[in-house]
């Protein structure tokens, strides 16, 4: 496990924790780190994701996006070789979700990990995805697998078509 790494869609981070014990919790658990290591590791997750300065903070101090954020310094706590994300821009306003897809590709590039999202967001399945895999609700199958601007272009399955357009012809 402690090369995954996960944001759960809503942060899942403790309220009664301020968000420099949040992303303490997985290297206090998983290393053999002293105080000054954890803190200065704390320090820079929160400033890769854009919080430097608000480690003392509580969740219900900050914005859903920045709650957000911070959940994902936590995953990143471990340098995890594998980031799942469960819908990360839900509930987030079009500009933030913009913004935490950037955040995304620039992590997903400078620490050389594979991400894996669920979602829904086609603007974040164009924006981050190069590969991707459809699922039928129906036969509960995979119907694509790909890049999705391929499946765009040419795709294997009517259903594939209309989910990346939206039902649109």
């Amino acid at each position: 496990m402690r090369r995954c790494g996960v944001l759960y869609q809503s942060g899942a981070l403790w309220s009664s924790m301020t968000l420099a014990e949040n992303v303490a919790l997985p290297l206090q658990t998983y290393t053999d780190l002293s105080q000054s290591q954890v803190r200065e590791l704390i320090s820079l997750k929160l400033a890769l994701v854009g919080l430097a300065g608000f480690e003392d903070y509580y969740p219900s101090e900050i914005s859903g996006g920045m709650q957000k954020r911070a959940g994902l310094a936590r995953a990143m706590a471990l340098d995890p070789e594998i980031l799942f994300f469960d819908e990360p821009s839900a509930g987030l306003d079009p500009v933030s979700a913009r913004l935490l897809d950037d955040l995304i590709l620039e992590l997903r590039e400078s620490l050389g990990a594979t991400v894996v999202i669920v979602t829904h967001e086609l603007a974040s399945i164009f924006a981050i995805g190069n590969n991707s895999v459809f699922l039928d609700p129906d036969t509960k199958t995979m119907i694509a697998q790909g890049d999705p601007n391929r499946l765009l272009a040419d795709p294997p399955d009517p259903k594939v078509h209309k989910f990346l357009t939206r039902g649109e012809s």
